[in-house]
């Protein structure tokens, strides 16, 4: 998707508006202190073993045991029969703000961020209830403010990491382009910037506002009305300046990147992942894997991405490059890089998140491996380690589906329940009459 910049500052506005239909009118059941979840399986996806008749002791929003010897006295027990019990997924690259259809390429100039912060509210609520309980966004200060409401719990939705505006070039895919000059011309507070400077400004301007990623375009993408589709953008230099001064906060760099020399200057540079990696050469997977870069595929939504509303070029760009994805996918999968799990959801409709581990499995991965990708590996890649495994002291972030992943992944496209911070949102499990 491309950047969505600042157009005005009320999406904590809408926001606040959207609590009206906040967790408690939308389902979400508080429990008592302490709770004991209990389920026929559950998945450690650190070890990949399934444990049987699993218990695990929740209180506020923390796991306090898992399996204990003998269970808490007074706390309540919920007993969620024939499913496999494991960590809440995280996606490491969404829109939630928005979703591709006809008018996606003129929005920026028929809505406000109040709008977006609407469609985020819904679409947050969307992914939350499709086990989703984290996820990585790059949609402006819209998502800022929407991580900010759920942890107030104002709203439901995904515990939200977000980048604010991404940066790019001038004319660049992170840019608004396609428009008359004078119409949103942006700079390095809307993440437009040139130069190693003004890349810097631009960094320290998205932290200081709440960015706790930064999300780059390495390269020319898809979704925009720029040039050549992965034609590299950032020079090294550029992206040296970006990485580093992230660094100096605690901040990690994601960057957006199709073709394979802007790849390579972004691996380079230190970046944490490469989002897409569409075109993949044997040095490009050397150099991910000697430096440590994680590659988010976003490979669903090759299959997905409805090409009928797209403009001419910007469809050309699609056929052109998307074929090509799958098989650099493949080849970095066998070599042994590091997969993080992630799928550009607003590409296709938010909410089909996890048909992204169906698509991990036919390029190769293990079952097991694609779960890895969404849960211990994902909350590697953002540096949390209060999520992505159900352990003493980690978050209550929990999910349920029939059945078992191991054999049958897509059972991760049926998520029966969710927790989230010990709060039960989602609760479909069939129910035996009486």
């Amino acid at each position: 998707m491309t950047n969505q910049p600042a157009r005005y500052t009320c999406a904590l506005l809408a926001l606040t508006l959207a609590a009206g239909s906040s967790a408690a009118a939308q389902g979400a059941a508080p429990v008592a202190a302490t709770v004991v979840v209990r389920a026929a399986r559950m998945l450690d996806p650190g070890s990949g073993q399934v444990v049987r008749n699993a218990s695990v002791v929740v209180t506020g929003d923390r796991i306090t045991a898992v399996n204990p010897a003998s269970l808490p006295a007074g706390a309540q027990v919920l007993d969620l029969g024939d499913v496999t019990l494991m960590p809440g997924f995280i996606d490491l690259h969404t829109h939630l703000s928005g979703e591709i259809g006809a008018t996606s390429f003129i929005e920026p100039v028929l809505e406000t961020n109040v709008d977006g912060a609407y469609k985020a509210v819904r679409h947050g609520r969307t992914t939350v209830m499709a086990g989703f309980t984290t996820v990585r966004d790059f949609g402006g200060q819209i998502t800022v403010a929407l991580g900010r409401a759920v942890d107030r719990g104002d709203v439901t939705g995904p515990r939200v990491i977000p980048s604010r505006n991404a940066l790019g070039i001038t004319g660049g895919h992170c840019d608004v382009t396609g428009f008359a000059p004078g119409v949103l011309e942006l700079g390095p507070k809307d993440g437009v910037a040139d130069g190693p400077w003004e890349v810097v400004e631009a960094v320290r301007y998205q932290i200081k506002h709440g960015a706790q990623v930064i999300k780059t375009c390495a390269t020319a993408g898809v979704l925009s009305l720029e040039g050549p589709v992965g034609a590299q953008q950032y020079t090294y230099e550029e992206l040296k300046a970006m990485v580093d001064e992230a660094a100096r906060h605690g901040v990690r760099v994601a960057a957006h990147a199709h073709g394979v020399e802007g790849i390579k200057a972004a691996v380079r540079a230190g970046v944490t992942s490469i989002e897409h990696g569409s075109v993949l050469d044997d040095e490009a997977i050397a150099l991910m894997k000697q430096h440590g870069t994680y590659l988010v595929p976003t490979a669903y939504l090759r299959d997905r991405i409805n090409l009928a509303v797209l403009p001419p070029l910007v469809r050309r760009k699609a056929e052109t490059v998307l074929p090509l994805a799958a098989e650099s996918n493949r080849k970095a999968i066998a070599a042994g890089v590091k997969i993080a799990f992630g799928t550009d959801a607003a590409v296709y409709p938010h909410g089909e998140n996890a048909k992204e581990f169906a698509v991990y499995v036919k390029l190769g991965m293990t079952p097991l491996a694609a779960l890895q990708s969404a849960t211990t590996v994902a909350a590697e890649v953002l540096g949390k380690d209060d999520r992505g495994a159900i352990a003493v002291g980690k978050l209550a972030d929990l999910i349920a589906v029939p059945g078992d992943p191991l054999q049958d992944i897509t059972a991760t496209e049926r998520v029966l329940w969710v927790m989230q911070g010990g709060k039960v949102l989602k609760d479909e499990r069939p129910r035996t009459r009486t």
